[in-house]
């Protein structure tokens, strides 16, 4: 019966509204009452805080009364001790009933006047106490009738019973108020509580009615909520796929700049250091080994600015059309040497593999960067596969990483038996200096360093890992058509730094001091002839003056004229002259897309000395 009476006559929603709002209004009448409340309760409070203050500033002050009024009646100093200590105590007192009146004029009025009396007193119990101490005792006793006639003690006693009087008046006044508070504030809690339960009541009884008529379009929506469901899904898979390109992306850039700025420091550290070495020739072994022991240390940080910048997707590179399969058949040696004997390692290479274009000495580093990884998670040894294979990657797979197109991909994998990774720790993999190494035992650069060279390459790549059961890093190239690149011939290496000519003439163009002044020490070291200039501009007027250049060596981020623009110029008007550019910052006008311009010769900051002399003479010679 209750059921149907409910069908049929459900409580409107205008009616529960208002009921609603009557419960809010109740409620917020009660809040009111509370805050109300505590502000009373907070006076009385201060009530009884003042009240105290006053009997304590006057107990002490009769404390000190006492002690004087003993001394001469005894004359013992033992019977000084209530005055010695209650004294320094006076001041302390009075300030804390003044501080405590200040909201009350009138009983600040009756502060400042207890004040006059009770330092009044205090200064005649110190005449007193310094007259008797001086052996005085019958000027002791004529201070204490004076300051009796002064009456002194009176009047503070009697100004310190007006203030509690004060306070008492205001304390039952407040204890009114708070007794009127606190019955509203019970009557508003009691309706507020009856007013909730019948509101309760009826919105169950509503709410029943309501759930009756939603059950049967409940399971007429269960399908489309399934669909809805996975379509959540996978945007939320979308968006956190988005998140952490935009977070890579962000830090790529702030790790590019850091690394790009400190490549010009240490282009001008390693350098000059190179130079000292060579010049400099100190008979104590000492001096050598700091010099080189500087020097490694220089070329620790280079290395790590070049892992920056392969995150950040900002190193030059070169890259080649190359045969996977080769590349991997050829590191076989080295990455037994590098992995060590407890761990077999096993290729697997795809037969009838495509090719790829890219930097074959990158390639070969990030594989070997994997295989270290992966040695590191397997300390008690294990099995390293690196497979190749060719791969399609569909648009059902692409869709959520904007940055890969759907297509065919030459596939590297580097898969081990080791520790796993945990879910926290996969996803911050790329992350740079993310490391669950020991401290000394990696950068945390190492994945960070493939991820930037595999995008900046145009692939993709992901990680597969189960913890206790081992990782599997799988790098996606996109694939080309384009043929083989013949192998580079090998130059024969030598330890003896080339040198040059001074009949052999270098223009050398860089606006940062301390660079430019490195380069040209550096030549003429080489006994290379060398003429020097700070901007574009110069360095064309330094040419009427100097009929032949043999070599151009410039900067290429410079104001007004940058490098490319300069070496076109000079290339117009003497034919022939060789270009070698220096640069720290891979985004500029003779590297685009991360990749060097076709028959640009660049030395990318910081470079050692031999590293400079072999290219100068390299590029001398061909010409």
């Amino acid at each position: 019966m209750l059921q149907q009476s409910v069908k049929k006559a459900p409580i409107s929603p205008v009616t529960l509204a208002a009921g609603f709002a009557l419960l809010a209004v109740i409620v917020g009448c009660a809040a009111w009452l509370t805050n109300a409340q505590a502000e009373n309760e907070h006076w009385v409070s201060h009530t009884l805080q003042v009240q105290s203050a006053v009997v304590t500033s006057f107990s002490t002050l009769q404390d000190a009364q006492i002690g004087v009024r003993g001394l001469l009646i005894e004359d013992d100093l033992s019977t000084l001790a209530p005055y010695t200590k209650a004294d320094p105590k006076i001041p302390e007192t009075i300030d804390r009933v003044a501080s405590l009146v200040a909201d009350n004029p009138a009983q600040a009025d009756r502060a400042r006047r207890y004040r006059e009396f009770a330092l009044m007193s205090r200064d005649a119990f110190d005449g007193i106490v310094a007259a008797y101490n001086a052996g005085d005792r019958s000027k002791a006793v004529a201070l204490l009738v004076e300051s009796q006639k002064q009456a002194y003690m009176s009047q503070a006693r009697s100004l310190a019973d007006e203030m509690v009087k004060a306070e008492q008046i205001l304390l039952q006044q407040r204890t009114r108020t708070v007794k009127t508070t606190t019955f509203w504030l019970d009557i508003s809690t009691a309706l507020a509580a009856l007013a909730a339960m019948g509101l309760g009541i009826g919105t169950y009884f509503s709410v029943k009615s309501a759930n009756d008529q939603l059950v049967a379009g409940n399971r007429q929506l269960a399908s489309a909520y399934a669909s809805l469901q996975d379509e959540i899904e996978e945007r939320t898979k979308v968006e956190a796929q988005l998140r952490q390109s935009q977070k890579m992306e962000a830090i790529g850039q702030l790790t590019g700049g850091v690394a790009h700025d400190f490549n010009n420091m240490l282009a001008v550290i390693i350098g000059n250091l190179g130079l000292l070495l060579r010049r400099w020739r100190p008979q104590e072994d000492k001096a050598v080994q700091y010099i080189e022991n500087a020097l490694s240390g220089a070329r620790r940080a280079e290395t790590l600015t070049h892992r920056l910048l392969a995150f950040s997707r900002q190193q030059p590179l070169v890259p080649q059309v190359i045969d996977c399969n080769k590349l991997v058949g050829g590191m076989n040696d080295l990455l037994r040497r590098t992995i060590g004997e407890n761990i077999q390692v096993e290729t697997v290479l795809g037969a009838g593999n495509w090719r790829t274009r890219a930097d074959p000495a990158q390639l070969e580093s990030a594989i070997l960067n994997l295989a270290v990884n992966a040695r590191d998670a397997m300390l008690e040894g294990g099995k390293l596969t690196i497979e190749t294979a060719n791969a399609f990657l569909d648009e059902t797979y692409t869709r959520p990483l904007d940055d890969v197109p759907p297509g065919q991909y030459v596939l590297i994998s580097v898969t081990d038996n080791g520790t796993g990774m945990p879910a926290e720790v996969l996803a911050r993999a790329f992350d740079p200096f993310f490391t669950t190494k020991a401290v000394d035992k990696g950068t945390g650069l190492g994945l960070s360093q493939v991820y930037g060279f595999v995008k900046q390459s145009g692939g993709h790549i992901r990680i597969y890992s189960e913890l206790n059961h081992g990782t599997a890093i799988k790098i996606y190239l996109p694939r080309t058509v384009e043929p083989e690149t013949a192998p580079s011939p090998l130059m024969p290496r030598t330890d003896e730094i080339p040198l040059g000519t001074h009949e052999q003439i270098i223009l050398v163009v860089e606006d940062e001091s301390s660079m430019r002044r490195f380069a040209v020490d550096a030549l003429r070291e080489l006994r290379y002839s060398v003429i020097h200039a700070d901007n574009g501009k110069d360095a064309l007027a330094l040419l009427a003056n100097h009929p032949r250049i043999d070599l151009l060596v410039t900067d290429i981020i410079m104001p007004e004229m940058n490098g490319r623009q300069l070496a076109e110029e000079i290339q117009r008007q003497r034919a022939g002259v060789k270009v070698l550019y220096m640069t720290g910052f891979t985004r500029n006008a003779v590297v685009h897309n991360g990749v060097v311009d076709d028959g640009v010769n660049l030395m990318t900051k910081p470079f050692s000395l031999a590293d400079f002399a072999e290219r100068v003479a390299r590029l001398l010679r061909a010409g």
